[in-house]
């Protein structure tokens, strides 16, 4: 601490203390540096795949993911234990920083399907982009199938009883 007083600069009490860096930031481990970048974290295609399933589901319009054949396989793949397809009807490319996702899905009767495609997409981008931090920079929607009221749902009958 410097004193200006009088004129002539004088060296005060030192109050302050200069701890060795390692000891003087706590919040970091050894080795030095933010433990933020000490690695890589790497997201799977098939991770991005179930958030943007799940939020795509969560859409008031959204029947069912997928065309009318992988739904009926996934309906029987889904009987096998251990099996089930979360994400039907769903493609992600994933870079380092950015995804890119493809869905398909089956509307219900009646609704809007412009508006239905635009809730998916603002749903999937803000679940994506919230869990895994990439940049969803498109996701492009295919309507393959409208279910009507008086439809049934395409699961095989099963030979078990």
């Amino acid at each position: 601490m410097t004193d200006m007083t009088e004129g002539a600069p004088t060296r005060g009490p030192d109050t302050e203390k200069t701890l060795p860096e390692s000891s003087a930031r706590k919040g970091t481990r050894r080795g030095g540096g933010d433990p933020a970048n000490r690695g890589r974290t790497t997201i799977a295609d098939g991770v991005v795949e179930k958030i943007a399933a799940l939020a795509a589901r969560d859409v008031v319009g959204v029947h069912a993911m997928g065309s009318g054949a992988s739904r009926t396989f996934g309906a029987v793949r889904d009987r096998v234990p251990g099996s089930k397809s979360v994400t039907r009807g769903i493609k992600a490319e994933v870079g380092e920083v950015q995804t890119a996702l493809d869905l398909e899905i089956v509307v219900d009767y009646g609704v809007p399907i412009a508006d239905v495609a635009r809730d998916v997409r603002e749903n999937v981008i803000a679940a994506v982009e919230r869990m895994t931090g990439l940049e969803v920079v498109e996701v492009n929607i295919a309507v393959s199938d409208v279910k009507l009221p008086d439809e049934e749902d395409e699961e095989p009958e099963s030979r078990l009883q």
